[in-house]
């Protein structure tokens, strides 16, 4: 043995030693958890059982705060939603079928914290692990987003974690070889010390190739393999992301991982290798609490026992304790369950792929998770008190004493644009502010086409991958969430992002499907934000009832507040569709003049939360604009139909900066101007200019449509009674090419072009391609 690692505390210490003072609070756990670990045990934890439930039993890994209202997901489900969902929540990943003997699997979830403390490193590592949860699934994964959240963009530190997030997430993903096909971005300064890291991985496979993750088959080999366990990541869990900031920023640098991309598109192929020659009976990321959480999920998802010699496991550090080796969340690292008489195969696989492998120990069947380390028992626990049955809090819950306030503040009394050439300065504001700029400097850091199968990509308004290259077959993935409504209202702001996200999804061609969510709120001991997040999966719930699509996972991430004050509700939504030949797909922006342009959907004067009101006015009040899924469901369905017809040449969702936002980002995708006019819209709608252009009122899109089809596109519309107004054409291109707002003002494509791409160049440098 080292005698420069101290002693292991063993299962015979802990019972001779009742009464070793032990540091719990340092590990996160508060006194009653600590009693209960006792009082499960019969006596006290030895100090690697501690640092198990320690980790296991924090808010990131067990969701002690939220478990209880997640459960609406579950039972909020009817027969048409169960239709595709082969995988649901509870595992690694959702999987969905699509068609075609193919399944997708897909999911978000946040790296927050470490992405404040090291940016580069908290955002690869996000990316890694979100990946590795994929391959655990047994599929390939085939494209990545993310949704970020930054502090204002002219705050001094703002520039250090934009440069490093940024950097992490298209090093990592770009070395992987995988596409990055949309997301999103948003600037304010309530996300300044608390930065929002969210990261999505999706991944395809044959029905047959699916994997779960639990430990059957007594006898049955644990097998540790990829990179070598190391001193980075300990404690992630239940220290770093399970608490707030303090005011005096961050501070703890040893909890964030190190990753090593390459390495980890190694332990890729390896791994469809193993799966491909069916060497593996379960599998297992080792993610979040590292070996702690592996070995616990899987024993508890299995038989129920497990025996681990834990110095078997190969560390690049070996002056680690038993303790920290539990801890570590070392990145790119899989457990796996393997079958006696199939262990010299799977080694065989490893070896080829040169990846380091340990066999651990093995499948029992006492029902309990026994850790040895040096020949001494160091952990002798039922798993499912560590993975399953931790605590479930019933925290607290208030309605916030601010918020009739707030909503009273209505955008209504600001004022408005008082002639055209005001008009133009503020779409030329609202296009340039840092939430609706142009976001070529980051993603032009990204790789969005290689593989060969990206159908879709940024700036469109959802990602597209081509899942078989014969029969085109494909699928769509578009988030949303939006911070500013969901704090005027936490319920309606849940379902504006999901009407979103499907919106976007349905006008790139693919029929809405399945969800993942990522629920980032402050911390769950203040009652205000447990009102919050109560209501926001309330309203997401009911939201995914009303569409028929399921929940497939996702993730909670709480804390997310600097001393007392917490962010805005933040609830990402993705949404996933399908679409039977991508070479249906409908891109967002005109490429040809003479088009018609339509307006689906009526306009509402709803400008609180607006881009428009933020923009100019600096202002936030009021309620955020009135949902109707029903209406959203209309909308998809008559895009579903036309997409099948073939009649629209283009569309773009309108949501936020609403329809001079649409008209912005579509005329400058391939630098094809338009005209437009608002009179009809104006007096249908009862709406004046500013709401006509500014108002983000949800269900509508605008679309393109060839001369040839109009009057297949009208009847479509008139057929299914959904509102429709020709409100432009497409016209000129190159130096001739302008928006041109009729009766109010014109801006040449070069000058708008510009405004909306300067701001990001203006703040972080030079846009790369440029």
């Amino acid at each position: 043995m080292n005698t420069s690692i101290p002693a292991p505390d063993t299962v015979a210490d802990a019972i001779a030693t009742p009464e070793k003072q032990q540091p719990y609070h340092q590990l996160g756990l508060t006194t009653s958890e600590y009693e209960k670990i006792r009082e499960i045990l019969g006596r006290r934890p030895t100090s690697g059982e501690l640092a198990m439930y320690s980790v296991m039993w924090s808010e990131h890994c067990s969701y002690k705060s939220s478990k209880k209202y997640l459960r609406q997901f579950g039972k909020k489900v009817n027969d048409k939603m169960r239709e595709r969902l082969l995988v649901g929540m509870g595992e690694n990943a959702g999987v969905i079928d699509v068609g075609e003997g193919w399944a997708v699997t897909f999911k978000v979830e946040s790296h927050n914290h470490p992405s404040y403390i090291e940016p580069f490193q908290g955002a690869a590592t996000g990316v890694g692990g979100i990946v590795r949860d994929i391959i655990s699934m047994g599929a390939r994964p085939v494209a990545v987003m993310d949704q970020l959240r930054f502090g204002a963009i002219d705050e001094a530190d703002t520039a250090r974690v934009v440069h490093g997030v940024v950097s992490g997430i298209s090093s990592y993903a770009n070395c992987l070889g995988l596409p990055n096909i949309g997301g999103e971005t948003v600037f304010d300064s309530v996300y300044q010390q608390n930065p929002l890291v969210n990261a999505l991985a999706v991944g395809v496979l044959r029905h047959e190739d699916l994997r779960l993750a639990n430990a059957s088959g007594v006898g049955n080999k644990i097998v540790l393999f990829g990179a070598r366990t190391g001193g980075d990541g300990i404690g992630g869990a239940s220290i770093l992301a399970s608490d707030t900031f303090s005011e005096g920023g961050p501070t703890k640098r040893p909890a964030v991982q190190v990753g090593d991309p390459f390495a980890e598109k190694v332990l890729i192929e390896c791994c469809l290798e193993l799966f491909k020659a069916e060497l593996v009976e379960g599998i297992q990321d080792l993610g979040a609490a590292g070996i702690s959480c592996a070995t616990s999920e899987l024993a508890a998802n299995g038989d129920g026992g497990m025996f681990i010699e834990l110095d078997s496991v190969l560390l690049r550090d070996p002056s680690l304790t038993a303790e920290e080796i539990l801890m570590s969340e070392s990145q790119e690292r899989m457990m796996a369950v393997v079958a006696p008489e199939k262990l010299d195969d799977f080694l065989a696989v490893t070896k080829k792929w040169d990846v380091e492998t340990s066999v651990l120990g093995e499948v029992t069947d006492t029902g309990r998770l026994v850790i040895n380390w040096h020949g001494e028992e160091i952990v002798n626990v039922d798993p499912r008190t560590v993975a399953v049955d931790g605590p479930v809090y019933d925290r607290p819950v208030s309605h916030p004493t601010w918020i009739a306030e707030l909503q009273a503040d209505s955008a209504a009394k600001l004022p408005r644009a008082a002639s055209g050439d005001e008009l133009r300065e503020q779409l030329l504001s609202v296009a340039a502010s840092p939430n609706q700029a142009d976001v070529s400097w980051i993603t032009n850091q990204y790789d969005s086409y290689v593989l060969g199968n990206t159908a879709l990509s940024f700036p469109d308004s959802a990602g597209m991958i081509r899942v078989d290259e014969n029969s085109g077959l494909g699928v769509a993935i578009a988030t949303d969430a939006n911070g500013r409504y969901s704090q005027l209202d936490p319920y309606a702001g849940a379902q504006l992002a999901l009407a979103e996200a499907y919106r976007n999804v349905a006008v790139s061609g693919a029929v809405p499907t399945a969800v993942t969510d990522c629920l980032n709120f402050g911390s769950p001991e203040n009652p205000e934000v447990m009102w919050q997040f109560v209501q926001t999966v309330e309203g997401l719930s009911d939201a995914c009832l009303a569409l028929e699509v399921p929940v497939t996972g996702g993730n909670v991430s709480l804390y997310n507040q600097t001393g007392d004050t917490p962010i805005h509700p933040t609830p990402v939504v993705g949404v996933l569709g399908i679409i039977d030949d991508v070479a249906r797909r409908i891109p967002a922006g005109w490429q040809d003049e003479g088009e018609n342009l339509y307006l689906l959907g009526t306009t509402a004067d709803e400008l609180d939360g607006s881009a428009w009101a933020e923009t100019l006015h600096n202002h936030l009040g009021g309620t955020p604009p009135r949902v109707d899924l029903d209406t959203e469901r209309a909308l998809a369905e008559l895009f579903n139909s036309a997409t099948q017809s073939g009649i629209v040449s283009a569309a773009i969702d309108l949501s936020e900066g609403g329809l001079a936002q649409a008209l912005v980002e579509t005329s400058l995708r391939f630098g094809v101007g338009a005209r437009v006019w608002l009179d009809e819209i104006k007096s249908r709608d009862g709406v004046d200019s500013t709401a006509a252009l500014f108002s983000e009122s949800q269900g509508r899109a605008l679309v393109a449509v060839p001369r040839e089809e109009d009057v297949k596109f009208r009847g479509l519309c008139e057929g299914r009674g959904y509102p429709v107004l020709r409100i432009g054409v497409t016209t000129g291109v190159g130096e001739d090419a302008n928006l041109e707002v009729q009766g109010e003002f014109t801006i040449p494509l070069a000058e708008l072009r510009a405004a909306h791409r300067g701001t990001l160049p203006k703040h972080f440098g030079p846009v790369i391609g440029d």
